[in-house]
C-alpha cells in the first residue's frame, strides 16, 4: 500500500514528469549538489551527428568516452561516434573531453563542465574527474537515461546550459557491504558498485569476513573454501534464535567468490573510479576459520560454523601462537595479490578475550613481549598484522578498538562506536574515517518498523544521515585535517536478499554521498529533499528497490522573536504530501485541519499529525505532548557545552515544551559528554515560582547515566543567586532498565525570580564495573519545565 501512495506522491511532485524535450524546464536536481552551477539559455542537443571527442590519445579518457556514448545508445539515444580529437575539429557540434594535468585550481577528482548550444566541454584533471562530470551530465539528461529496459527506437537527448565547477569535500566516500552474514552474488556487488559511482562515491569496503561465512578464495588453505565457507540451513528461522550446527547435519547455505571473480569486480569497480577495500576479520569474528582449522584458537575446539547470532565473540585467533600469524600472512598474501588498494581492513573489533586470559600460551605472549595486560596483547596482535601489511607496501585500517594499547602511526581508524574513536585517533596524529552508528549504520529500521521490513533495531532516517557531520567540532584545523571522510555500512543479519539490501542502502547512502561531496555551506534538508524527487523516478526506471523514505511527521517548536509566541513547526521527509493535525489529542481525520503552516500555541496540548493521501492517513500519526510553563520559548544562556553529537534543538532545546521518549536518539534529548549541565534560563520578568522540574535519561548500556545531583537556584537581578536547592540522586547506576527520571524541586510559597540556574553533576566517568570503565559517560536532559 506504502508503494501506491508513493507513485501518488511523485504525480504531485510540480515538474516531476515534466516533458524530456523542454530543457528550460528540467529541475537542476543533481545529487550531490555541485560546488558552483550557473544556468544559462538554450540547450545543446545530443543527435545522431553528435560526435564524442577526446583531446590526446590516453586509452583512460577514451575508454571514460565510450562510457558516456554506450550509456546514450543503450538508453536509446542515438550512435555516437567517439574518436581522438582532430585538427578543424574545435568548432565541431561534440561532447568534448580534456584531461588536463592537475591545475592548483581543481582539487583531486574535481571537474569542470560547459555545456553551450554548439558544444558540450568537460574538463578534469584525472580520470576520476571525467567520470564524475559523466555521471553529473546523466543527471542533467531527461531521466528516460536511466531507463532499465529502453526501447531501441532513436530519440535525441537534449542538455541543459550550463557551468558547473566541482570536486569533493572529503577525499574518502564510501559504502560497505556484508557478504559474510549472508552471502551476495557477483551481479549484485557489481549494481552495488554502479550505485556508489553513480553518486560520486569512491570507495567500495567489502566485508568479507566473518564469523559466519568466508567468501574470499584462498589457495593455500582449501577448508576455507570447504567448511569455513558454509553453514547449515535456517534461513527460516528468526537471526537471533538459529540453533547451532548438529552432528550429522550438513552445512548447505553460503559461497564464497573466486580469486577470477574477485579480480572481475576489483576491475569493473576501477573502471568507476570506485576503490575495493578488502576485509579479513582478526582475532575476533573468526570462529569460521577456526571451524576450518582449530589449531588457531586458544582451546581446540571443535568449532562450526555459525548459523546466526555468535555473541560474545569468545573464540577468537590465539595471539600466542605464532602459526596463527604464519596463517594471517599467507592469507593476507593472497588477498593483497588481488586487491590494489592502498588499504587492507582487518577489523580488530569485539574481541571478547576470556580465553586469552585462561591460554598459557597467551599468557607467555604477555610475559615474554613484557605487556601490561590482554589489551596490551591486542594492541601486539594487531602491530604484528600492520608490520606485515606495511612491509608489502598497504597500509592498515582497523574499527576504533585498534586503538586500545597504543597503536602504529601508519595506522587508519574507522570510528563506529560514536565519534569518539576518530576525535582521538586525530589527536593522536592518526587518519580516520568516520561511520558511527547513530548516523551511518543503515541496517537500523529507516522508518516506522510497523511498516518497514525486518532490520536489526534502531532508527536512522534518512534526514538524520543527511544531518551528519563527519569533521567533529572538537577538533582544531590541524587534527580536523586526519579527517578523511565518512562510510556506510550495510552489516546483513537481517537482511537475506538483494532487493532488501538494495532497500536498506538506498536513498540512505545517497545522502551520505552529498555530506561527502558537496560543501558544508551548502548542504539543505528542503532543498535536498525536492532534489530527490527527481532521483527516485531515476531510480525507479532503474528498477532500484529503494525505500520511499519515512511518513512520520515530526513536531517541533519556535519562538517567535518579535511577538515572543511559541509556534508548532510539522514537516516529513515527503515533499508536498498534505499533513493533518489537531492540538487536543483526538485521532486524526480526513477533516482535521490541514497544516499550511507554524501555527501558535498557549497552553499544554497533545499534537496528533499524519500524512494523508486520497484522505487517508497513511501510517501511524506522530503524537506529542506540548508542555507548557513559564520557561516555554524563554532564552537559555549555557555555561557549559552540550555535544554536537546530541544538540536536540540546540539552545532552545530544554525550553521547547517538548519531552524526550525512551530513545535518547529521538532527537528531543541533549547529551553532555563528561560535561556537567550549567545554565540559566531568563523568563524575562520577575514572577513567582512554585517548582522546577527537570528530566534527565538513564541508558548505561549506551553509557548515559543520570546526574550525580541536580541544583536548583534564583536570582531577581542575574547576579545574585538565592533558594539553592539541591536534588541527590537516588538510583545505582548499575540499573540496566532504560528509564527517564525527573527531578522536581518545590520552593515555598511566595518565592519570586527572574532568573533560574540549573546545574546538574555528570557521573563524568564510567565506573569501573562498566564496559566503558574510566571513559568519559554522557548525562541526557531533555526539557527545563518552571510552574
Amino acid at each position: 500500500m506504502q508503494r501506491l501512495y508513493f507513485l501518488i506522491v511523485l504525480l504531485m511532485v510540480p515538474g516531476a514528469l515534466l516533458a524530456a524535450n523542454s530543457p528550460d524546464s528540467i529541475p537542476m536536481s543533481i545529487v550531490p549538489k555541485p560546488v558552483m552551477m550557473k544556468r544559462a539559455p538554450g540547450e545543446f542537443v545530443i543527435n545522431r551527428m553528435t560526435t564524442v571527442l577526446v583531446e590526446g590519445t590516453d586509452q583512460e579518457d577514451l575508454r571514460i568516452a565510450r562510457f558516456f556514448a554506450d550509456r546514450i545508445r543503450y538508453c536509446g539515444g542515438p550512435l555516437l561516434e567517439v574518436r581522438t580529437m582532430a585538427e578543424g575539429d574545435k568548432n565541431l557540434a561534440a561532447v568534448i573531453f580534456v584531461h588536463k594535468k592537475q591545475p592548483a585550481s581543481m582539487p583531486a577528482e574535481g571537474y569542470e563542465l560547459n555545456v553551450t548550444p554548439k558544444q558540450v566541454r568537460v574538463t578534469a584533471g584525472s580520470g576520476a574527474g571525467l567520470f564524475h562530470a559523466v555521471q553529473t551530465l546523466f543527471q542533467l539528461l531527461p531521466s528516460e537515461i536511466s531507463r532499465h529496459n529502453p526501447p531501441m527506437s532513436y530519440k535525441e537527448w537534449n542538455l541543459p546550459a550550463i557551468k558547473i565547477k566541482d570536486y569533493p569535500r572529503y577525499p574518502y566516500r564510501g559504502m560497505h557491504l556484508d557478504v559474510s552474514r549472508h552471502f551476495f552474488p557477483k551481479e549484485f556487488v557489481k549494481r552495488y558498485i554502479d550505485l556508489i559511482s553513480m553518486y560520486k562515491m569512491n570507495t567500495f569496503h567489502w566485508h568479507l569476513t566473518d564469523d559466519n561465512g568466508w567468501r574470499i578464495e584462498i589457495k593455500k588453505y582449501p577448508k576455507l573454501m570447504q567448511i569455513a565457507a558454509w553453514h547449515t540451513d535456517h534461513e527460516d528461522l528468526p537471526w537471533n534464535e538459529r540453533p547451532a550446527q548438529q552432528p550429522g547435519e550438513k552445512a548447505t547455505y553460503g559461497g564464497y567468490y573466486s580469486q577470477d571473480e574477485i579480480r572481475e569486480i576489483v576491475q569493473y569497480a576501477a573502471d568507476r573510479y570506485v576503490t575495493v577495500i578488502p576485509e579479513i576479520e582478526m582475532p575476533a569474528h573468526s570462529v569460521e576459520v577456526l571451524a576450518a582449522y582449530p589449531q588457531f584458537s586458544c582451546t581446540g575446539g571443535p568449532f562450526t560454523v555459525p548459523t546466526g547470532s555468535y555473541w560474545p565473540n569468545i573464540d577468537i585467533l590465539c595471539a600466542g601462537n605464532d602459526s596463527v600469524f604464519t596463517f594471517m600472512e599467507d592469507v593476507l598474501t593472497e588477498v593483497m595479490a588481488l586487491f590494489p588498494s592502498k588499504y587492507i581492513h582487518i577489523g580488530g573489533d569485539e574481541a571478547d578475550k576470556s580465553n586469552w586470559k585462561k591460554c598459557p600460551k597467551c599468557q607467555a605472549r604477555i610475559k615474554s613481549e613484557g605487556l601490561k595486560d590482554e589489551k596490551e596483547l591486542q594492541s601486539y596482535f594487531i602491530k604484528r598484522i600492520e608490520k606485515f601489511i606495511v612491509s608489502n607496501k598497504h597500509k592498515m585500517i582497523g574499527w576504533d578498538e585498534i586503538l586500545e594499547g597504543g597503536l602504529a602511526p601508519e595506522a587508519t581508524v574507522m570510528s563506529w562506536r560514536g565519534v569518539e574513536g576518530g576525535i582521538a585517533a586525530a589527536r593522536q596524529g592518526h587518519d580516520a574515517i568516520m561511520t558511527p552508528g547513530a548516523y551511518c549504520y543503515f541496517d537500523h529500521y529507516q522508518a516506522d518498523p510497523a511498516f518497514e521490513p525486518k532490520a536489526i533495531g534502531g532508527l536512522t532516517t534518512l534526514k538524520k544521515v543527511y544531518s551528519f557531520e563527519p569533521t567533529p567540532a572538537e577538533l582544531n584545523p590541524t587534527e580536523a585535517k586526519h579527517i578523511l571522510g565518512a562510510q556506510g555500512n550495510l552489516w546483513t543479519e537481517f537482511i537475506q536478499t538483494p532487493a532488501h539490501a538494495e532497500y536498506m542502502a538506498v536513498p540512505r547512502m545517497i545522502a551520505l554521498a552529498e555530506v561527502t561531496w558537496s560543501p558544508k555551506s551548502h548542504r539543505n534538508w528542503k532543498d535536498f529533499r525536492n532534489r530527490m524527487s527527481e532521483q527516485y523516478i531515476r531510480l525507479s526506471k532503474m528498477k532500484v528497490n529503494y525505500c520511499k523514505g519515512s511518513f512520520k511527521v515530526s513536531v517541533n517548536t519556535e519562538v517567535d522573536k518579535k511577538s515572543n509566541a511559541v509556534r508548532v513547526i510539522l514537516d516529513s521527509e515527503q515533499p508536498e504530501v498534505p499533513i493533518r493535525y489537531t492540538t487536543d489529542g483526538n485521532d486524526l481525520k480526513s477533516s482535521s485541519p490541514l497544516y499550511t503552516g507554524p501555527f501558535e500555541i498557549k497552553g499544554n496540548g497533545v499534537i496528533k499529525a499524519g500524512l494523508f493521501l486520497d484522505d487517508k492517513l497513511v501510517e501511524k500519526a506522530t503524537e506529542m505532548p506540548l508542555i507548557f510553563h513559564y520557561a516555554t520559548g524563554k532564552p537559555v544562556k549555557y555555561h557549559s557545552d552540550f555535544s554536537e553529537r546530541y544538540p536536540a534543538a540546540g539552545v532552545t532545546a530544554l525550553t521547547d515544551g517538548l519531552r524526550g521518549t525512551n530513545n535518547h536518539r529521538d532527537g528531543l534529548w541533549q547529551g553532555f559528554l563528561g560535561n556537567d549541565l550549567d545554565l540559566i534560563i531568563d523568563l524575562g520578568k520577575e514572577m513567582p515560582i512554585n517548582s522546577v522540574q527537570t528530566n534527565f535519561l538513564q541508558n548505561q548500556r549506551s553509557w548515559i547515566f543520570l546526574p550525580v545531583v541536580v541544583e536548583y537556584s534564583l536570582s531577581s537581578d542575574g547576579k545574585k543567586y538565592h533558594s539553592f536547592n539541591e536534588v541527590p540522586n537516588k538510583i545505582a547506576p548499575k540499573e540496566e532498565q532504560v528509564f527517564i527520571q525527573p527531578f522536581n524541586f518545590q520552593f515555598m510559597v511566595n518565592t519570586k525570580a527572574r532568573y533560574i540556574r540549573v546545574k546538574a553533576k555528570n557521573l563524568a566517568k564510567c565506573p569501573a564495573w562498566h564496559e566503558g570503565s574510566g571513559e568519559p559517560c554522557w548525562l541526557f536532559v531533555d526539557e527545563i519545565a518552571v510552574f
